[in-house]
C-alpha cells in the first residue's frame, strides 16, 4: 500500500508540472494560431518537442492507471503448489470452494463466536441450524451448508489418506456443532425459560472443539495443496482477531452487501443466494465485492 501512495504521488506530480509548466514556449494558444496559417509554419523541432510532452504526459497517466488497477496479491492457478499431483477433481474442488469456506470460518471467528457468549442471541443460532424443508427438499441449515458439505465435497475429491484425515475433521466439527445446537436449542429473546447453568459452558465448549476440528481440515488441506492458503483459527484470547490476520471491517461490508442482494431477492431466493456464495458464484452481483480481493487479505 506505502508503494502504491509513493507511485500514485509521484506520477501525479509529473503529470501536473508538465501539464501546468510546458517545456517550451509554444502554447496551446500558439498553436491554435498557428492553426490559422500553415502547419509548416511550426519549427520541426518545437512541434515535435510539444508532441514528446503531450506523449509523456498520456504515457505517465497510462502507466498509474495501470499500476493501480493490478490487483496486489497472486492468484491461484492449476499449476501453483502440489496442484498438479493432485486429482483433477481435487484441483476443481479446492479453487472452487477455498474462497467459500475461508469466508465461513470468517462467520465462525467474528460471528458465532460472540453469540454464543450471550443467550439472549441464541434465537439466531438456532437458526443456523434450521433445516428448511420447504416443499419436501430437505434443504440443508447454514452450518451443514457453509461448512460440513462443502468440507465433504472437499475432502471425497483428495487423494486417500487425505481424504481420511479431512473425514475424521469433518466428523469431530459435525459433532461439535451438535453439542451447540443442543445446548442453545429453544431459547429465545422472547420466549422466557430457565437456562440451565451448563449451558452457556457447553455452546462455547462446542465452539471451541469445533475450532480445532476446522484448523486440522484447513491445516490437512494446506499440506495437500503445499499452498497454505487457508487461515486457521487462532484460540479466544486477548489478540486472537489480530492473530486471525483478517479484517473484521470487510467481513462486515461483504455480510451487508450480500444481506442487500438476499434481500432484493426476498425469502424465495435466499436460500439461492446461499448456494451461490458457497459454490463460489456470487460474484460482481449487487456490488458484492471481488471475492479473491477478500481472500487475499
Amino acid at each position: 500500500n506505502t508503494m502504491a501512495m509513493r507511485m500514485l504521488t509521484t506520477s501525479l506530480l509529473w503529470i501536473f508540472t508538465l501539464a501546468a509548466y510546458p517545456t517550451n514556449c509554444l502554447g496551446f494558444q500558439q498553436l491554435s494560431d498557428q492553426k490559422r496559417g500553415s502547419l509548416h509554419a511550426l519549427k520541426g523541432s518545437e512541434f515535435d518537442h510539444f508532441n514528446r510532452r503531450d506523449v509523456l504526459i498520456a504515457t505517465l497517466a497510462a502507466t498509474l492507471a495501470g499500476s493501480l488497477s493490478q490487483p496486489s496479491y497472486a492468484v491461484t492457478g492449476m499449476n501453483d503448489g502440489n496442484l498438479p499431483d493432485l486429482p483433477p477433481e481435487a484441483v476443481r474442488s479446492y479453487l472452487q470452494y477455498r474462497i467459500p469456506l475461508q469466508t465461513s470460518a470468517d462467520f465462525y471467528m467474528f460471528d458465532l463466536q460472540e453469540l454464543l457468549q450471550d443467550p439472549s442471541e441464541w434465537g439466531q443460532v438456532g437458526e443456523f441450524f434450521q433445516t428448511n424443508n420447504n416443499r419436501g427438499q430437505g434443504n440443508p441449515n447454514r452450518i451443514e451448508r457453509e461448512f460440513t458439505n462443502t468440507m465433504r465435497i472437499i475432502g471425497l475429491s483428495m487423494p486417500p489418506d487425505t481424504a481420511d484425515e479431512m473425514r475424521d475433521a469433518q466428523f469431530a466439527f459435525e459433532k461439535a456443532m451438535a453439542r451447540v445446537s443442543k445446548a442453545t436449542a429453544g431459547i429465545r429473546r422472547d420466549l422466557p425459560v430457565e437456562i440451565d447453568k451448563s449451558a452457556i459452558p457447553t455452546a462455547v465448549t462446542g465452539w471451541e472443539d469445533g475450532r480445532v476440528a476446522l484448523n486440522t481440515f484447513f491445516a490437512s488441506l494446506n499440506s495437500a495443496t503445499g499452498l497454505n492458503e487457508m487461515r486457521a483459527l487462532p484460540a479466544p484470547g486477548p489478540g486472537q482477531f489480530k492473530a486471525y490476520g483478517r479484517s473484521e471491517r470487510r467481513y462486515v461490508e461483504l455480510k451487508k452487501k450480500i444481506k442487500l442482494c438476499q434481500n432484493r431477492g426476498g425469502p424465495a431466493l435466499s436460500q439461492a443466494w446461499g448456494q451461490l456464495m458457497v459454490s463460489g458464484y456470487l460474484q460482481d452481483s449487487c456490488g458484492i465485492p471481488d471475492l479473491e480481493a477478500y481472500f487475499y487479505q
